[in-house]
């Protein structure tokens, strides 16, 4: 993962930044978790909040040292940003399931990863760096227990020149060297109570419906 180390690594990078900062917005509560290569840098924020980690070999490293699972507690993050952790295919399925663990519900996970569809591939070509596709990281956060109808995707970063990075949704901009993928936890629907049978009194017998009948006294002469 050093290519990210490299003028063509930092040019996406430098156009993933903004938009992780808008991610990070949008949790004003709670604490967030950013899980990003050893050669990029958290997205500016003003929050004191957030857990940042380094990807290490086979671990994690920065305010822990840690491997998987994450040392945190289940449904305690309002968003988790992985940016290009995931790039080598190490741990993709375990890592994913442990982001669906600790958001929490109505959470944010942001992912970016690279694309194999860009002419850009073409500078990493060679340096151990796997580029899946957007259908196959989809199917991959079904897998870990996200909704697929609440994934959204963006493609990020330059197309060829480094230095001419932005985003966009449009169909030119499926050439650009990164994609991002957003999805929120889903808050699990309670199981509705069974709706309550209305009582009725069997035949011959006064129903709650029907007014009572009072016969009218006999007075004795």
């Amino acid at each position: 993962m050093n290519w990210f180390s490299t003028l063509d690594g930092q040019g996406l990078l430098a156009a993933e930044y903004p938009i992780g900062s808008l991610v990070l917005a949008g949790c004003p509560a709670l604490p967030w978790a950013w899980i990003g290569v050893a050669a990029a840098e958290p997205p500016p924020n003003d929050s004191r909040r957030g857990l940042l980690l380094h990807r290490r070999d086979e671990g994690f490293s920065g305010a822990v040292r840690c491997g998987l699972p994450l040392p945190l507690a289940s449904e305690s993050m309002g968003a988790l940003l992985v940016q290009h952790a995931l790039d080598d295919g190490l741990a993709v399925e375990e890592t994913l399931g442990e982001c669906e663990r600790v958001l929490a519900p109505g959470g944010t996970l942001w992912l970016t990863a690279l694309n194999p569809w860009s002419p850009y591939r073409m500078r990493w070509a060679g340096e151990g760096l796997r580029a899946r596709h957007p259908g196959a990281w989809q199917a991959a956060l079904r897998r870990a227990g996200f909704a697929f109808d609440s994934v959204s995707l963006q493609w990020l970063g330059p197309r060829w020149r480094a230095a001419h990075g932005d985003g966009g949704i449009g169909a030119g901009d499926r050439l650009r060297a990164g994609i991002a993928l957003t999805v929120n936890k889903r808050v699990r629907a309670l199981i509705p109570p069974s709706p309550l049978r209305k009582l009725r009194w069997q035949t011959g017998h006064l129903r709650p419906s029907e007014p009572v009948r009072r016969e009218p006294a006999i007075m004795d002469p």
